[in-house]
């Protein structure tokens, strides 16, 4: 756990090195902000529609075997990119074909690197695990950012991509060498007979209905997803918060250089505090041991009231203030969140239900921000900061009250059925 927990640190950093100058390398080109949104778009879009068949190979394929050949091909795919900077030869269009084929592949890393490191630790580690890898993206995210200008300034454009290689083959080089722990083994083991048993059933219908075995593997993930009540609150309260909230990078930077009149520096100081929340967080998490969704709601509620409270900051040493809890509830509320969701299904199923929730995540990536800007357009950002923790809040609070309002409906047990009976049948 420590080695990988140490090249995810360093392909974190690698991968946020090249995400900072691909945004630069792109303005470079086109001068034009509107196609650097364009090219992340383009590198998220594929997750939409093959995240489930990525989480449906992750499920039939050995895992460490898909995490190394996954990681591979994104050190391909970066080394490409750096050879044609390096030569002057990548313009828009091959730009945009990498970075959808980068996507492609981020459909099976993904739910395949998540999954590895929760084999690594026995089950009752898995939530600490994940607050572990929560801390190792923030550090890496921090650390890429600075190392970017740095690279970028001695170096050239070209070496942040060729860092990025580097690290995915850094990776690469590790998983072979890791051994999961002994519960692990055993989950895997399950996981293992099930995937056959599916096999075996799907080549019984395929022969008859001739339809292809991923058809059925994919439905199936679907299917879990669609009637899990747990996994549809969690989709609920984090599609709320996301949309509504979170997108601080977007909200604050308006609210300091507007409102409170402060300048880059000033919201510098803002987004550096938001990343050391992000870490304490992480920390935070990793001691969580019985996450569930309703932690998840009243994290996702406390942040609402601390952005409504944001909003109505009077100046920037208030907001700064604010801005480190709001951080930090983020930060627990999606490690919270990451154990439930790899952790409630059953053990073959979860690379399917990480799929599905891959595109239901890429969603809201590509619908919140621009129905937030609307807002922001519409009520500025206090009113809109404002606006947003209300829903959130009223939104979670009704969902809570009309969860205890349900009522179960009681089964009957006639006289004359012996009461062992009348059990089984109920259940």
């Amino acid at each position: 756990m420590r080695w990988w927990s140490v090249a995810n640190f360093v392909s974190n950093a690698g991968t946020w090195m090249q995400l900072t100058v691909q945004n630069l390398l792109v303005l470079q080109i086109t001068g034009s902000a509107a196609a650097t949104g364009l090219s992340m778009s383009v590198q998220a879009a594929p997750a939409l529609l093959m995240s489930v068949l990525g989480g449906a190979a992750v499920d039939r394929w050995p895992r460490k075997l898909t995490a190394a050949v996954s990681q591979a091909l994104l050190a391909v795919i970066a080394f490409t990119t750096a050879t044609l900077v390096a030569l002057d030869r990548l313009d828009m269009t091959t730009l945009m074909v990498l970075a959808a084929v980068t996507g492609m592949v981020a459909t099976v890393d993904n739910p395949a690197c998540a999954l590895l490191g929760n084999d690594l630790v026995p089950a009752e580690d898995v939530p600490s695990a994940i607050g572990v890898g929560a801390l190792v993206f923030n550090a890496g995210r921090l650390a890429g950012a600075a190392l970017a200008g740095v690279t970028v300034g001695f170096l050239g454009t070209a070496a942040a991509y060729f860092a990025n290689g580097f690290s995915f083959l850094f990776v690469t080089a590790v998983i072979p060498f890791l051994r999961p722990a002994a519960g692990a083994v055993r989950q895997a083991a399950v996981r293992q007979a099930a995937v056959r048993q599916a096999a075996v059933r799907q080549a019984a219908v395929g022969r008859a209905a001739r339809r292809p075995a991923s058809g059925t593997s994919v439905r199936e993930g679907l299917a879990f997803f669609a009637r899990r009540p747990r996994l549809l609150a969690l989709a609920g309260v984090t599609g709320i918060s996301a949309v509504f909230g979170r997108n601080y990078g977007l909200t604050l930077a308006v609210l300091v250089t507007g409102p409170l009149a402060g300048g880059a520096g000033a919201f510098g100081t803002v987004s550096t505090v938001l990343a050391a929340g992000g870490i304490v967080g992480a920390v935070l998490g990793a001691r969580l041991r019985r996450p569930s969704v309703r932690l998840v709601g009243a994290l996702a509620a406390t942040g609402a009231l601390l952005q409504i409270a944001a909003g109505l900051s009077p100046s920037l040493a208030m907001l700064v203030v604010l801005v480190l809890p709001m951080a930090v509830v983020e930060s627990v509320s999606d490690t919270a969140g990451t154990a439930v969701l790899q952790t409630d299904p059953p053990a073959h199923l979860r690379g399917r239900v990480l799929g599905v929730w891959g595109s239901i995540g890429t969603v809201w990536s590509l619908g919140g921000p621009p129905a937030l800007g609307l807002l922001m357009e519409l009520a500025g950002p206090r009113g809109a900061l404002i606006t947003g923790g209300a829903v959130i809040a009223l939104s979670l609070a009704s969902g809570h009250l009309l969860q205890r309002r349900r009522v179960t409906t009681p089964v009957a047990l006639t006289k004359d059925a012996a009461p062992q009976e009348a059990l089984q049948t109920a259940a």
